[in-house]
């Protein structure tokens, strides 16, 4: 097949889920399309920027648009999709703001979400904020919950079971200054919601915020 930007925003993106951010460079994505030399590679991205425009507009696609419902289901329809892409492509959470955010599916979630906020009685200025609000929201909440993850897989400790272990542990040391009885009683046998359920509990607080300020 002949190369082509497509074909190079798509190995880009294998490059970037496999490795993350640093190993994002157009020599490892020459090397992902074949015999190329990257400088074959400028010649369809223009440089490295437009081809992170190009990975970012393409997953960027993946996020679901609804057309039906209220506009609160709506719109946690549109973050948790954004959410569970971010999951599937975390680079995106540290790039998407490197980036002018012009790409076409980015500028059609932007548009919905004004549709619908405008539709609950929103003025367009206040549409603005609130959506870059519930879009920063979910990018912060991907971009910590995947660096908490991989500092626990540093550590050895990316199942639940090991995790718990080592707090439980260390609880014994909080514990014994006598200055925190409240945080070693949680220690001593923790507990607690998961990512998933952790970031639909905070967007339902911004969505009741918003709601608040809503006609």
């Amino acid at each position: 097949m002949g190369l082509d930007r497509e074909a190079v925003v798509q190995a880009a993106i294998a490059v970037a889920d496999e490795g993350g951010v640093a190993a994002l460079t157009m020599s490892a994505v020459a090397r992902r399309l074949g015999p190329y030399t990257p400088m074959a590679l400028y010649r369809h991205v223009g440089n490295k920027d437009g081809m992170v425009d190009g990975m970012l507009d393409r997953v960027a696609g993946e996020i679901a648009l609804p057309g039906v419902g209220g506009w609160r289901a709506q719109l946690t329809a549109v973050a948790e999709s954004e959410w569970a892409m971010i999951g599937r492509h975390p680079w995106y959470a540290e790039l998407v703001h490197t980036r002018p955010p012009l790409g076409q599916h980015t500028l059609s979630r932007t548009e919905r979400m004004l549709e619908i906020l405008t539709g609950a009685g929103a003025p367009v200025a206040e549409a603005m904020t609130y959506a870059a609000l519930i879009d920063r929201h979910v990018v912060g909440e991907a971009r910590q919950a995947a660096e908490e993850r991989a500092d626990r897989e540093r550590r050895g400790l990316a199942a639940p079971a090991a995790l718990a272990t080592a707090v439980t542990a260390a609880a014994v040391d909080v514990g014994a200054t006598g200055n925190y009885p409240l945080l070693a009683s949680w220690m001593a046998a923790p507990s607690g919601l998961t990512p998933d359920d952790e970031f639909a509990l905070s967007l339902a607080f911004l969505l009741d915020g918003i709601a608040a300020r809503l006609p």
